[in-house]
């Protein structure tokens, strides 16, 4: 019978030391002091005999040994995760807490009439509704932090059930200078003016999708904020139609008519990061989800006014 010469104590470990790329801040995430650290992942390379990292100046840095069994070893731990959680929703016949994870394009209005058919039927579950935004959404799914996410994009190797249809769409003030330019306008004249981004809430952010070849952009954290900042004349940026739509059926804004993207359709997705571990409440909420689910109409404004 083959005997394992690791234990999943150094493989997470190892993992902390690269994600925090360093023994310091792995250290003073786990909790554990540095000398600990430093001693598992040295233990690990001579167990396995092959260098897995390499310091240099106060970093450690991955060798392509070390890159295939990180990866690998994710997978491994996951797997472990998964088990474990497996086993407390067979044990407990309701889950104490639930977590939603929403990405902040997601219209709330829609969200709502779930939460009203979920709450008589909810046993006292504390529910947990968390706003994430790009890879912060990507990750409540890949790390199985959350029980349920609402997300425009479903990672490889997971399922979702589409439920809702969306568009974004390019607006600006109506005197900036964009909307003053001939339409369609050339996207090369974008990369002179402010763009307004909604931050990553990954705490590892990668700017990976969208438009963002603007030579200067600001950065926030809501949508709100940057239709503020457009209704002062500042800035264009990327938003879901229905959260501008009376603005510009208002006037206060503009939609800006982009050669080669008028607008960005976006499908969301309910995925479950643990499938296999949904408790009898998550299951609930999800079934809510579709009951309410969109997908057959784009949505509009929540006055259901369309956009002129």
């Amino acid at each position: 019978m083959y005997r394992p010469k690791t234990t999943l104590e150094q493989w997470r470990i190892l993992q902390a030391v690269v994600d925090c790329g360093g023994y310091a801040h792995a250290a003073a995430k786990l909790n554990k002091s540095q000398s600990s650290l430093n001693h598992a992942v040295a233990k690990l390379q001579n167990q396995l005999d092959v260098q897995l990292l390499e310091v240099r100046g106060r970093k450690a840095y991955l060798t392509e040994a070390g890159e295939v069994m990180l990866r690998r070893s994710r997978h491994l731990t996951q797997n472990v995760q998964e088990l474990e959680v497996l086993a407390e929703s067979i044990n407990q016949d309701w889950e104490p807490q639930i977590t939603l994870a929403v990405d902040l394009a997601y219209p709330k209005p829609l969200l709502y009439p779930v939460l009203k058919d979920f709450y008589p039927d909810s046993r006292g579950s504390r529910l947990r509704i968390l706003d994430t935004v790009i890879t912060g959404t990507e990750e409540a799914i890949t790390q199985g932090w959350a029980d349920i996410v609402l997300t425009g994009m479903v990672p490889k190797g997971y399922l979702g059930e589409p439920i809702a249809e969306m568009q974004f769409i390019a607006v600006c003030h109506p005197e900036h200078p964009l909307a003053k330019m001939p339409s369609p306008v050339d996207p090369n004249e974008l990369m002179h003016h402010l763009q307004l981004v909604i931050k990553d809430t990954s705490q590892t952010p990668n700017e990976k999708q969208g438009w963002l070849k603007s030579e200067l952009r600001w950065t926030v954290s809501q949508f709100d904020t940057a239709i503020e900042l457009m209704l002062q004349g500042l800035g264009f940026c990327w938003l879901p139609e229905h959260k501008v739509c009376d603005k510009i059926n208002q006037e206060k804004l503009v939609k800006l008519d982009i050669k080669g993207s008028s607008f960005r359709k976006m499908v969301m997705w309910m995925v479950h990061p643990r499938p296999d571990g949904l408790g009898p409440g998550s299951q609930l909420l999800s079934d809510c989800i579709l009951a309410h689910r969109q997908i057959k109409h784009t949505i509009k404004s929540t006055e259901e006014q369309p956009c002129k």
